[in-house]
């Protein structure tokens, strides 16, 4: 077993993130996960054991992301790696939702939330011996791809929507759910690429698990269920059970645990996508971006205008 590390993980209460969390976990590891609420809190101190330990904090209010990265700053801790796996989608709704600071929520959870845990927490990551971050992203962000290719593309246009706190990135309207969450996971790669070239001796590794549909009423696509459940559950049994389209939670959470794990990950930036070949079959690799998420001019814009927006939230 390789030398016990400690790995602050978003998104562990459900899902792949909760399946990889525990696999981890048996293998030694220490965890930090964070909690949106207290019931997702007493849900996951059902599995989490040893020296692991959860904190509360709500993605959605950047106080309390800020909260917790100055309270693990005090404590000086260890810390070995981040896994930045929490994601919301409410597609299937017409209006927009705001978070805590009036910033459209899809984009204030999936990204904004995110950045600000990494420049808090970038200090105790780049003092271990081996750091590493991983990005939970979708191949969504790419307008070429199968699922980028349904509905309004990614694209985050001159970022006049995301200055303004508008609800979508570029300014557009109307307001469009889905092209939210294609465009935080473009997000995702950008913050991924402009980490990687500031610290090019850390591993930023994001990825695309593919489309995970679990049995269950949680999971990633609650909130459409809510929205449309009869769409839904339909949407879920042909993609799922007849066409054979998905990926199962158990697998995507393997390649989620090896990414983490795996010695020999390159440094800097790389992509890696669970590419669906057939019905039932995929394929695990390195893979490349979307033109856009390989923009490093754009990347660099990014950071700026969000660390911007997050300090005018302090």
């Amino acid at each position: 077993m390789a030398d016990p590390q400690h790995w602050l993980i978003t998104g562990a209460s459900s899902g792949i993130g909760r399946l990889a969390a525990e696999r981890l976990q048996q293998q030694g590891h220490r965890l930090t996960v964070i909690c949106r609420s207290q019931q997702r809190a007493d849900q996951t101190l059902g599995w989490l054991t040893g020296e692991s330990r959860l904190l509360l904090a709500d993605l959605a209010d950047l106080d309390q992301v800020q909260a917790i990265g100055q309270a693990l700053r005090q404590r000086d801790d260890d810390l070995d790696g981040l896994l930045l796996n929490a994601g919301l989608q409410y597609a299937g709704y017409r209006q927009v939702r705001w978070s805590a600071q009036g910033l459209e929520l899809t984009i204030a959870v999936n990204h904004l939330a995110h950045q600000r845990l990494v420049m808090d927490l970038l200090p105790l990551l780049l003092r271990s011996a081996a750091p590493r971050l991983v990005i939970t992203a979708s191949e969504v962000h790419n307008p070429a791809s199968g699922g980028g290719r349904v509905g309004r593309p990614a694209g985050l246009g001159d970022l006049s929507g995301l200055k303004k706190h508008s609800e979508m990135v570029n300014g557009e309207r109307p307001f469009d759910a889905d092209k939210a969450y294609k465009d935080s996971k473009l997000c995702n790669l950008l913050m991924g690429r402009h980490l990687a070239l500031l610290h090019p001796q850390l591993p930023v590794i994001c990825w695309s698990p593919g489309l995970v549909i679990p049995r269950g009423r949680d999971g990633f696509f609650r909130n459409s269920r809510q929205a449309n459940p009869i769409g839904q559950a339909l949407f879920e049994v042909v993609a799922r059970d007849l066409l054979r389209l998905t990926e199962h939670p158990q697998r995507a959470a393997e390649l989620l645990e090896r990414l983490v794990l795996d010695p020999a990950m390159p440094l800097g930036f790389s992509y890696w996508s669970n590419t669906l070949l057939g019905p039932g079959r995929h394929r695990f690799q390195r893979a490349e971006t979307s033109a856009e998420a390989a923009d490093e001019g754009k990347a660099g814009q990014l950071w700026q205008v969000s660390d911007q927006i997050l300090t005018e939230c302090q």
